[in-house]
């Protein structure tokens, strides 16, 4: 059996880290039928639009991708790929493991985190308003007659909705994670001391989800105070749950455990579907040299293992990328113990030592 699979190679070193890892997921004897979308911002420049239909179609069709890396300007038009995919698919969760390997400086070890971030609300569910603009005023004057609340005219707006739909849906993922992955405690985080409508009502379903799994130990935990915990006392905690802005920046501080965006897998899931990338940028500036780590998006082709079903695959792929990294010897600049050891490889090559470990 072959599976069909929606392969989207990215832009800037996109292309390198995702041809490496397609090159160790055929390697595991896994059959896959890929079907190659191109998206970002290379086909923006040719087709006007980072994201055509025909990328949406595919993942519709196929019900898993996996992608590299996609380039999103800061400051114009150009709506994030990633944000899109989400949105347009449903892929409600972002599901973000944060564990450490033997042989990754850090400062920390026996990292075992899982961030599990709501994808489709909050502040990234794209409700915004310019600066001056006529939506900006509408809103600025219907909380005005509300409330009573004066927001300055030369405001934008951007609107934070949280529903009882979304959070049921992904805290339930969250405790569902946990059991099927013998994980003991779920820590749901919010803002509902300040945010007592949007974020205390993450808090109220999350707390009456949590009495239908007995089994697994609840808690919460304000933002502000998890990204402390998490510095001070990280092997407190197991599956931590969130809306989608606080699962952004806590998933890259517990990428910061365990060594950087550069060994951190991510994956969109949805009832219909998914779609798995690393959580790392482009960085467009290495394009072409065969330099950047593949490692984050190797993971993340673990996870597609995982999903697919392919449970031994997944196994002997992570253990020969774990093998690698203790290791050390072929391994790109950024894991050697300064950036400019001369041993360090490029991309292609620590694909090809990882396969050769799994064909040992």
């Amino acid at each position: 059996m072959a599976y069909n699979v929606t392969f989207i190679p990215g832009d800037g070193t996109g292309p390198e880290i995702a041809e490496a890892t397609r090159r160790v997921l055929e390697a595991t004897g896994v059959k896959f039928n890929w079907d190659v979308q191109d998206a970002g911002i290379d086909v923006y420049e040719k087709e006007g639009n980072p994201l055509p239909d025909r990328v949406l179609d595919s993942l519709k069709k196929n019900k898993v991708g996996i992608k590299g890396p996609i380039t999103t300007p800061v400051g114009t038009g150009f709506r994030s790929v990633n944000v899109a995919l989400r949105k347009e698919l449903d892929l409600y969760c972002c599901l973000r493991p944060c564990k450490s390997y033997k042989g990754v400086r850090s400062k920390y070890d026996n990292i075992d985190l899982v961030i599990v971030r709501e994808n489709t609300e909050d502040l990234y569910a794209g409700i915004e308003y310019a600066k001056g603009s006529d939506g900006a005023r509408k809103v600025i004057d219907a909380v005005k007659a509300a409330s009573g609340h004066t927001i300055r005219e030369d405001a934008g707006v951007s609107i934070k909705p949280i529903s009882v739909f979304g959070t049921e849906r992904i805290v339930r993922f969250a405790f569902d994670y946990a059991r099927e992955n013998g994980r003991k405690k779920v820590t749901a985080v919010h803002k509902a001391n300040i945010m007592k409508h949007s974020d205390g009502l993450f808090l109220e379903v999350a707390r009456e989800v949590a009495t239908k799994y007995p089994d697994i130990e609840f808690e919460d935990r304000i933002v502000d105070n998890m990204c402390m915990q998490l510095v001070q006392k990280p092997e407190l905690y197991d599956v931590i749950v969130l809306p989608n802005l606080y699962g952004d920046i806590v998933s890259d501080l517990a990428a910061g455990l365990i060594g950087g965006l550069g060994m951190a897998p991510g994956g969109n899931i949805g009832t219909h579907g998914a779609c798995f990338e690393p959580t790392h940028g482009s960085a467009p500036k290495y394009k072409g040299l065969n330099k950047v780590n593949p490692m984050a998006m190797m993971l993340s082709g673990v996870m597609m293992l995982t999903y697919l079903g392919e449970k031994d695959a997944a196994h002997r792929l992570e253990k020969a990328i774990a093998s690698v990294i203790e290791e050390g010897k072929d391994v790109t600049y950024d894991m050697k113990p300064t950036p400019t050891d001369p041993t360090a490889v490029g991309t292609s090559q620590v694909a090809d030592a990882i396969i050769n470990r799994m064909q040992r």
